[in-house]
């Protein structure tokens, strides 16, 4: 399929939108809203590299991606070669990150408070032979919710990523070559053919069909869709184990130490004379 532009991207979104907002809104109690006018960038930290990896902020000069890099809205991030794959952390300017064995991490967003919350936030893997552009990260206060705004363009290659639970107004969006999917709090593994494998959660897939118009689906835990066939099949067991794992070796909680520690129960005798 030819890679879409203009109106028919802006159909293919507000498709994803109305239905992403459709969900979220169902048994929601409704918040007074009290706007504030400052938006607040995030970026994309590096929290893991692996192989060859490059950024570039304009399309023509290249950088080497190293581990701890914040990556701003506009750049692209490019892999290459067999086993290559970066891992980025979507947060605010003041995050901060450690990463354990397998990439396990622990990022304290504002507002988080840190502790368990935590660990899991938005994170993606970008697989070898991949180019994702970031094209918008927006936090916005809103009352007492937070708003975000992830536009994610997957050009190329695949990615796995999880999203945090987002307020009913937040949007995460991931352009592909052939349309968008929409991604509320989920576990995904999504690739630039449009394929999708979902963990947890569900995602809204719309994708520009081969006479030029538009199909949307809604890809729930355990599924996958394929838009070449348009048909929504079972993941096979062997399928979600291995992603299962992949995912665990994404997004695994930093080992910590006990909070409790065994007695020492050996008796000491003292001679009564001394």
């Amino acid at each position: 399929m030819k890679k879409i532009h203009g109106f028919a991207q802006n159909i293919l979104a507000g498709a994803v939108a109305l239905m992403v907002v459709a969900f979220a809104t169902h048994a929601t109690a409704q918040t007074p809203v009290i706007a504030n006018p400052a938006n607040q960038e995030m970026v994309a930290k590096v929290v893991n590299v692996k192989g060859k990896a490059r950024v570039s902020t304009d399309g023509k000069t290249w950088q080497t991606v190293a581990k701890g890099d914040l990556v701003k809205p506009g750049s692209v991030i490019q892999t290459a070669g067999n086993n290559s794959l970066v891992d980025i952390v979507l947060g605010t300017k003041d995050s901060t990150g450690t990463v354990g064995e397998g990439g396990a991490q622990t990022i304290s967003h504002r507002g988080s408070g840190g502790g368990a919350d935590s660990v899991g936030q938005n994170v993606v893997r970008v697989y070898e032979n991949s180019v994702l552009a970031i094209d918008k990260l927006t936090l916005e206060q809103i009352g007492a919710d937070e708003v975000s705004d992830t536009q994610l363009d997957l050009r190329a290659g695949q990615i796995m990523g999880n999203v945090k639970k987002l307020s009913a107004a937040s949007k995460y969006e991931i352009k592909i070559p052939n349309g968008v999917a929409g991604i509320r709090g989920t576990t995904y593994l999504i690739a630039a053919s449009g394929v999708v494998n979902v963990l947890t959660g569900s995602v809204v897939v719309a994708v520009v069909d081969k006479d030029g118009s538009v199909v949307t689906r809604v890809v729930s835990a355990g599924f996958r869709y394929d838009p070449a066939t348009d048909k929504i099949m079972p993941i096979p067991t062997k399928v979600i184990d291995n992603l299962t794992a992949e995912y665990k070796r994404l997004n695994y909680p930093p080992q910590t130490p006990p909070t409790t520690y065994p007695k020492d129960h050996t008796i000491v005798f003292v001679s009564p004379n001394q």
